[in-house]
């Protein structure tokens, strides 16, 4: 080895102990032939710790103090086999790896044919930040870009799309399903007697207890103005038109608050049923013809849509 080699080597290793990244060298029984200052503070250890350590009981001493890496597991010896399937199987191996105390490392194993292993570990915890701050601005978009902002619950877009999808899964498993229009009475008195606030209150209150009295999976959404719609899938008209009267008489049996005022509020709503092949068009429009029956009839009514006689050949 000639002098420039050594001198090379030398200041490498120099580098290598002031640098902010963690190095180690493994060998090829997984035992810790050296490392710098920065991958012992990676585990709370000190070098002296760490010299000549095997992988498997860094592992558990890291496990066993839970100070260092987060072990997403109550069994370090699984982990530790589940671990053993992936590592020395490629030349290189990349990953993530996040510490208890926050931080993240970008994780990178370069095995030699001989068997040793360098590993390399590189704070990330900043791009993991700004990752998931973006992650989050991205959510809360596709959020606003689904819900309706008053009254979150689904926009008429996010909800015909649902019932679409949701429809077409009935229809393929021959599956009965409902549509639900429901219209609030005289809303319009509420923002000329009350103003457009007390207005948007009453809206969020109705959207809450229509909510209540379905179940998790039932499709609702605000299709415009003071009209709300329910999609339910595999449901007999019986059991819809007993949703829709729930609906209703939870609206009109009890008062709703609109800042400093209560408001007996009530609702027509269509139903509109399907068995066999039909579109959120035609649903929709079966549904709104029931709804007008209710208006037509008094209103805080429920109507289910009947088919005309000279279309059911009665």
């Amino acid at each position: 080895m000639t002098f420039v080699d050594q001198k090379f080597q030398l200041k490498l290793i120099e580098f290598i102990q002031v640098c902010k990244d963690g190095y180690a060298i493994l060998d090829a029984d997984d035992r810790l032939m050296g490392c710098n200052q920065a991958f012992c503070d990676i585990f709370y250890l000190d070098m002296g710790a760490m010299q000549g350590i095997r992988f498997d009981d860094l592992m558990r001493l890291s496990y066993g103090a839970r100070k260092g890496i987060r072990f997403d597991t109550d069994n370090i010896e699984q982990w530790l086999q589940e671990a053993h399937q992936k590592r020395r199987q490629n030349p290189f191996r990349l990953f993530e790896v996040d510490l208890l105390d926050g931080r993240w490392f970008l994780f990178s194993e370069q095995v030699l044919e001989s068997g040793e292993m360098l590993i390399q570990a590189k704070e990330i915890t900043k791009q993991k930040v700004l990752e998931h701050q973006l992650n989050s601005k991205v959510a809360s978009l596709s959020e606003l870009a689904l819900t309706d902002e008053l009254t979150k619950v689904a926009n008429r877009r996010s909800f015909v799309e649902s019932v679409d999808t949701e429809l077409a899964r009935c229809q393929r498993q021959m599956k009965p399903s409902a549509l639900l229009l429901l219209d609030l009475d005289f809303f319009k008195s509420v923002n000329d007697t009350y103003g457009h606030q007390a207005g948007d209150e009453i809206l969020k209150a109705t959207a809450l207890r229509f909510k209540k009295a379905l179940r998790e999976y039932d499709i609702v959404g605000r299709i415009g103005g003071e009209e709300f719609a329910v999609f339910l899938s595999e449901t007999t008209p019986k059991t819809a038109l007993q949703v829709a009267e729930r609906m209703r008489s939870l609206l009109a049996d009890y008062p709703l608050k609109a800042g400093s005022v209560e408001l007996c509020m009530t609702t027509s709503i269509g139903v509109a049923f399907c068995q066999g092949q039909s579109s959120f068009e035609a649903l929709y429009i079966e549904a709104d013809s029931a709804l007008y029956q209710a208006k037509r009839n008094g209103r805080n009514r429920v109507e289910l849509y009947k088919m005309p006689e000279y279309q059911s050949g009665n």
